[in-house]
């Protein structure tokens, strides 16, 4: 049995997906033990709940936990224990993100991680320019709520913190990022006109990138396919499940049942099915950006 070397290079990874990737490497090692996730729980002080959490990469690792269960399950080899709990303490450094901590509710952490890790992101946005793809005016109009006078130190960190998100965009081996975008979103007025053309200009200038594309999505096509926002993430290590990350105003779902999956992954292939090709979306959005 061997310990987990992800494929492309450890550094390539971000403490999430390696929390992940350790993880489903921890439950396949359980299974083919035939051991119960209520027995690896008892054998660390712990839970059937807590195993869990740690096989879907939830919570961070303790050394001593994995080391009892990597006994339980048969691993001996030094060299091969070695490596998987060198891999522990990596996974438990902490992401760039961190610093940001005070201001990113617990949920929202994850999204980060798995974004840095992704080989390809697909989004559907009804409402707004995903995140990903924001000007700072623009996100700090969304984060104040159209408001100046609501703007303020926290509000612009804020905004730091989706501007440093979107640095793995211009990355080496930056992720697919695919976007599929109500035509309403170019006309709805988030800050002034020139925040809403400046936004536009924006699109413009990042769908020249090879990895970025972008689809508008017409008024009477709309509201067929998906009437929510969500995202699709996708790995290039085997390890890691398809995750499909949806909002609502208290929390975030992540999920990664296959079969719920494969209905976003229906749902995404419709929606660019019935959205304008890229080229036709550029040339709308032109259209739009002349009209402000």
């Amino acid at each position: 049995m061997n310990a987990v070397t992800p494929p492309g290079g450890e550094q390539s990874l971000g403490p999430t997906a390696r929390r992940m990737i350790l993880g489903s490497q921890l439950r396949r090692m359980r299974e083919d033990a035939g051991i119960t996730r209520q027995e690896a729980g008892y054998s660390i002080r712990g839970s059937e709940s807590k195993i869990s959490r740690l096989e879907l990469g939830r919570v961070g690792f303790k050394e001593r936990d994995v080391a009892d269960l990597l006994t339980m399950y048969g691993m001996t080899d030094p060299g091969e224990r070695q490596q998987f709990l060198d891999m522990v303490k990596e996974s438990n450094e902490p992401g760039w993100w961190r610093r940001y901590g005070d201001l990113m509710p617990s949920w929202f952490n994850d999204l980060v991680g798995l974004e840095e890790a992704a080989a390809r992101i697909q989004v559907w946005e009804p409402l707004y320019v995903t995140g990903l793809l924001q000007t700072e005016d623009y996100a700090r109009a969304i984060m104040s709520h159209g408001r100046k006078d609501m703007v303020n130190e926290q509000v612009d960190r804020r905004v730091a913190l989706r501007m440093r998100r979107q640095k793995m965009l211009s990355r080496p081996d930056a992720p697919r990022l695919w976007l599929v975008l109500d035509e309403s979103v170019l006309y709805r007025p988030i800050g002034d006109r020139e925040v809403l053309k400046g936004q536009i200009d924006h699109l413009l200038e990042m769908i020249q990138q090879p990895n970025i594309s972008v689809q508008v999505l017409p008024y009477d096509r709309s509201g067929y396919s998906a009437d929510s926002a969500f995202s699709l993430l996708r790995f290039a290590e085997e390890e890691l499940p398809n995750i499909a990350y949806t909002e609502y105003l208290t929390g975030a779902h992540y999920i990664d049942k296959r079969d719920e999956i494969e209905r976003y992954s229906r749902a995404l292939d419709m929606l660019a099915v019935d959205a304008e090709t890229p080229d036709r979306s550029r040339q709308m959005l032109l259209k739009r950006r002349a009209e402000i």
